[in-house]
């Protein structure tokens, strides 16, 4: 969440005017993040969060700012799109498609205990289960084929050995996507990007998940693995922590129980997970786009997530 498009309090004032939100009192950029600006604003009648949408358009926003509303009224626990005046959520600000959500209590657990992996592994069940029945339908848009059109792209920058991983791991993944065991497993909306960042706790009490802009369709499993290999590591080493691992895979299973397919896809899953977010990494890190505030993000973390997958056993789902 860098800020690419500068909006200044007078920008917002104007701006903020279609909404029944009163006046703008505060706007501050918020500085993680890569894909969109983001920035914490203050009105009269609270504290939100406004963000410019930098690739997304009008045209496919409607899926994450729907979904966000559909799961709030389930009782996902998720920020609420702030409709203005004429319903809309949805509303262009200096040139860019702009949103205003509501800002969730708390603070994110950079460093999370057994407890804080079981609270988001029961509600990301139940936000699995809440989105089944929501209508509208997107691909993952970071998923395999996002992967095959962007591994030649980095592959000229890495050395030989990186080269043949990515290569080797490219083609383990296009099998088991091919497999009659990844067909068989369930899916629908997920998240795709649910960080220790992109959650908020009070205390042990998680208050909501946020940041939807890389949800998509996909299985459930690489939603939940997308979720274990970031919660449930060491992040020096990146190995999984056992215990935090098995609270928050026993908390997800207790509210939704595991598939056989899903049973015997957790290993190739967990390294598809690291797969996606390293050459993510690897893009934005070797092609890099400016922003005012922008931290691009170590590739050889996921790098070391990915190898420890392949050669380490981890625990089986229940």
């Amino acid at each position: 969440m860098a800020v690419f498009t500068p909006v200044s309090l007078d920008d917002l004032s104007g701006w903020l005017t279609q909404f029944s939100l009163g006046k703008a009192q505060a706007i501050k950029g918020i500085s993680s993040g890569i894909e969109n600006s983001n920035f914490f604003i203050t009105t009269d009648s609270g504290e939100y969060v406004l963000t410019l949408f930098e690739k997304l358009t009008f045209e496919q926003l409607p899926f994450y700012l729907e979904l966000m509303r559909h799961l709030a009224q389930r009782g996902v626990l998720v920020p609420a799109p702030v409709a203005n005046q004429q319903g809309s959520i949805i509303n262009a600000l200096n040139g860019k498609p702009a949103s205003i959500v509501t800002k969730l209590e708390g603070e994110s657990q950079l460093s999370p205990t057994p407890v804080h992996c079981a609270e988001v592994g029961a509600m990301l069940a139940h936000m699995h289960l809440a989105a089944q029945d929501f209508t509208i339908r997107q691909p993952n848009l970071r998923g395999l084929s996002w992967w095959r059109e962007t591994t030649p792209v980095v592959l000229p920058y890495l050395p030989a050995d990186t080269q043949d991983l990515l290569r080797t791991e490219m083609q383990f993944q296009e099998t088991f996507a091919a497999s009659a065991t990844y067909a068989q497993l369930p899916n629908g909306p997920v998240h795709a990007d649910l960080f220790r960042n992109n959650a908020m706790f009070v205390d042990t009490r998680l208050t909501g998940f946020f940041d939807f802009y890389f949800a998509g369709c996909d299985t459930w499993l690489f939603d939940l693995a997308v979720t274990v290999n970031d919660w449930c590591i060491d992040v020096d080493s990146g190995a999984l922590d056992f215990p935090r691992a098995q609270a928050m895979m026993d908390a997800y299973h207790a509210v939704r129980p595991f598939s056989a397919a899903e049973q015997q896809a957790w290993q190739p899953m967990l390294r598809a997970a690291a797969l996606r977010f390293w050459i993510s990494r690897l893009y934005d890190f070797y092609l890099p786009r400016d922003a005012e505030m922008l931290t691009p993000h170590d590739p050889g973390h996921f790098e070391r997530i990915l190898r420890l997958r392949i050669t380490h056993p981890v625990p089986a789902l229940n």
